[in-house]
């Protein structure tokens, strides 16, 4: 059995509250992550190919950090075991492991033959998104369903509350519900991300946050068709019937919008705020802005929503009126649905939606602000579906083929749920080197045919360590 090795090019053309922080020297005003949600790294070379015909050609591409992390979880549990006993561990270099292997795993939409010892280790002991979005937002590896809960059942501290403290604004946006894993992950905090009442009700009765968007709108479907009867179910995401009628009548801190006119004019700084300063945007899909309408191939958008750019744009322009400064977590959160679909026309959608919204948020570091004063990581919180190419049942890790901007690349799907395969992770701007600082060496990653610079890996929970040294602050004690 072979492993695939490439030319060697770069990682994008181949990466109960407690006390206060106590500050340190400050480098950063701004801090932004953007996670698109379950993406290998042939899932970004894929959309690139598509969009650009070539790699090399992202705005990432020539961010002046480019390394992998790893995204395993504490316990596959999915409650809190007060125990060490049964903790995931990880060897990066069990990834490569090109022995045949005949099991197979019975996934919800195919059974994939193993082929590789390597495939079968990436398979196994997966965070999912709550667990994997506490280890990013908190700098803490727990139980998969936790969000910002600890395996010994307590409360966690997420970077969006030492924001808040140091005085700067907090904002969480997504394609999918705002309730959602990961973008409750910078927001709330439950010992089930299954909880989405409660998790709202924190949010909108909390005031935490300055701005929060994403979808989960009881009165329409999948397809944006308005439902006039939503049963009690349909309100779940947005905290139930009471707190949707007094987020969208007014009677809380946020000002709220929903049409897709509202997100345009908040992106162009046109909205009327009504006297509020803080905005709740729930686009009008229950589901996401785009996957979930009918059929499997790209286009034929959904006209009444925003598209995630869009929805970046008009965050910036409200959390920039802090003078302090803010953290923004932006999720192209779809991107993990197509992947459990093993879609591969509308995960390239998705990821090219989220790839635009990385160069909205560059446009306005070199407009408004600085790379002296502003850090922006770019990452996904695990992979999803383990996508390859077509030759990847004989050889492992071959790469997708490139058909040609326009023309889906040639793949071969392995997975329909999350892996813990080493997943890029972009940085430039203030406090980035933290990255290349705690980095460990994965010899391993020249298989996918990235730069010898890239061939190291940080763990998820050094994304909120890199956050965190870049505003200055340190962690607080129990």
């Amino acid at each position: 059995m072979h492993i695939c090795k490439p030319l060697l090019v770069s990682l994008g053309l181949s990466t109960a509250l407690v006390a206060p922080a106590m500050a340190q020297d400050a480098t950063a005003k701004n801090v932004i992550l953007l996670i698109t949600d379950g993406a290998g790294i042939e899932t970004w070379r894929a959309a690139s190919y598509y969009r650009f015909g070539g790699l090399g050609h992202e705005v990432y591409d020539d961010f002046d950090v480019q390394v992998f992390a790893s995204t395993h979880p504490l316990t596959t549990e999915r409650q809190p075991t007060m125990t060490d006993e049964g903790a995931v561990t990880f060897d990066p270099a069990e990834l490569w492991n090109a022995e045949a292997d005949s099991s197979v795993y019975e996934g919800n939409i195919a059974d994939y033959p193993a082929y590789f010892a390597g495939y079968a280790y990436s398979r196994a002991d997966y965070t999912d998104s709550a667990a994997a979005g506490t280890a990013l937002a908190s700098g803490h590896k727990t139980y998969n369903s936790a969000l910002n809960w600890s395996n010994n059942d307590t409360r966690m501290k997420h970077i969006g509350e030492y924001a808040v403290e140091s005085g700067r604004a907090l904002g969480s946006i997504s394609s999918v519900e705002w309730t959602h894993a990961t973008p409750a992950a910078f927001l709330a905090h439950n010992r089930s991300r299954n909880n989405y009442e409660e998790i709202a009700q924190e949010i909108t009765d909390g005031g935490l946050a300055t701005v929060v968007m994403g979808t989960g709108h009881p009165y329409f479907n999948g397809n944006g068709e308005r439902v006039e009867a939503p049963s009690d179910k349909d309100f779940r995401y947005v905290g139930g019937r009471d707190t949707w009628n007094r987020l969208v009548s007014g009677e809380t801190a946020y000002k709220h919008i929903e049409t897709r006119a509202d997100f345009e004019a908040l992106a162009n700084g046109t909205l009327d705020m009504g006297g509020k300063d803080r905005l709740i945007g729930t686009a009008q899909n229950v589901k996401t802005l785009q996957f979930n309408r009918d059929g499997v191939a790209m286009g034929d958008l959904l006209e009444n929503v925003p598209d995630l750019p869009t929805m970046t744009k008009g965050a910036l322009n409200v959390l920039s009126q802090d003078e302090d400064g803010f953290f923004l977590m932006i999720e192209g959160g779809a991107v993990d649905w197509a992947a459990h679909a093993n879609n591969l026309p509308r995960i390239i959608e998705e990821q090219i939606d989220f790839n635009k919204s990385v160069e909205a948020v560059v446009d306005w570091v070199e407009a408004n602000s600085s790379w002296d004063e502003t850090l922006v990581m770019v990452t996904t919180d695990h992979g999803n579906g383990l996508l390859e190419g077509p030759d990847s049942d004989k050889v492992a890790y071959s790469p997708v083929i490139n058909q040609g901007a326009g023309a889906l690349p040639l793949v071969r799907w392995h997975d329909d749920t999350h892996t813990r395969e080493l997943v890029p992770v972009y940085a430039m701007g203030a406090g980035a080197e933290y990255l290349l600082d705690v980095a460990k060496p994965a010899p391993g990653l020249a298989t996918y045919g990235v730069s010898e610079d890239s061939r190291v890996y940080v763990d998820n929970t050094d994304v909120f360590g890199a956050a965190l040294h870049a505003f200055g602050l340190t962690e607080a004690l129990d």
